[in-house]
């Protein structure tokens, strides 16, 4: 089964407690596809670089599965840039600078060979550009929806015209608080499925995922970490191990969906451990397999 992503494909500055990685490989689109690629072959990548873009990273995604035929390169244009310093509990960070370049004018037109795509994973954009490549999908099996609290503020009802396309959206507990009105994360939930998604993941970073329907709710807790040496990516790095399992299942089942929480988790769980790429380019089977054997010892008991 082919997934289609959609996102950013960047360079990062990020300074956490643990050092500073400067101008190394980021964006949405790019942890979405690497962590993908563990569990299909099949990854069709739609976003939009300046030409000083490093070759060798689009070669090794392709090596990987992922086309690019849906990568627009600019050559007189630059890449997206973002830099960010993370506070000592990791769990809040400052934007330094948010250089768009290119990205200001991406307008995704998809490849005729992308548009039979089953899974769909739109990253963090805006809803203009998310609506966009929807009307050009004909027949799909699941849509995710990836968006943040940026969009709330500034373009609501065109991101809820959004929503109400897709099955799954992801957003972190704060988000999900502003887009329902409700601090409840239950009352959230029903706000939100009257929006019009099917399943809702509200990402609550070091505490877990849920996983939840308009009657059932799943919770997967976060690994314990010794060290978290560079959160930037954990959310996209679930997606891709999410919709990975999923395509490479075809389930899409509340059970289905509750065994690619615990498979995203462990793949976030991996991408922390690094800063950028660094400890996704080195999985093995046996890594991903001892990680979900983990989540199971973390969450098992009898009674």
């Amino acid at each position: 089964m082919s997934l289609l992503t959609v996102g950013t494909v960047a360079f990062d500055d990020i300074q956490t407690p643990y050092g500073h990685a400067e101008k190394v490989i980021g964006g949405a689109c790019t942890y979405i596809s690497w962590a993908a690629s563990y569990f299909i072959k099949d990854i069709r990548l739609t976003s939009i670089v300046g030409a000083d873009f490093p070759k060798e990273e689009i070669a090794e995604l392709a090596a990987r599965g992922v086309s690019m035929e849906g990568l627009k390169v600019i050559e007189d244009g630059k890449t997206f840039f973002w830099a960010g310093k993370y506070h000592e509990n990791m769990n809040q960070r400052d934007t330094i600078t948010t250089d768009l370049n290119v990205l200001d004018d991406f307008d995704p037109e998809l490849p005729e060979s992308y548009k039979d795509s089953q899974y769909i994973m739109l990253g963090n954009l805006t809803p203009d550009i998310q609506i966009r490549v929807m009307e050009q999908l004909p027949s799909t099996k699941l849509i995710v929806l990836d968006t943040m609290n940026f969009w709330m503020d500034i373009a609501m009802d065109r991101l809820k015209e959004a929503i109400a396309k897709v099955d799954v959206l992801t957003i972190n507990d704060e988000e999900a608080r502003q887009l329902s009105g409700e601090y409840s994360l239950v009352k959230a939930a029903e706000q939100i499925f009257k929006m019009g998604p099917k399943y809702l993941i509200i990402k609550k970073g070091e505490h877990g995922a849920m996983l939840m329907s308009p009657d059932k709710t799943f919770y997967c807790p976060a690994l314990p970490l010794a060290e978290v040496k560079d959160p930037t990516g954990a959310g996209d790095t679930f997606a891709g191990g999410f919709m990975g399992y999923i395509a490479k299942t075809g389930d899409i089942s509340f059970e289905g969906m509750k065994k690619a929480v615990v498979y995203g988790s462990a793949m976030a769980s991996f991408c922390v451990e690094e800063f950028s790429l660094g400890k996704m380019k080195t999985l093995t089977q046996q890594d991903i397999d001892r990680r979900i054997q983990r989540f199971v010892d973390l969450t098992s008991f009898s009674i």
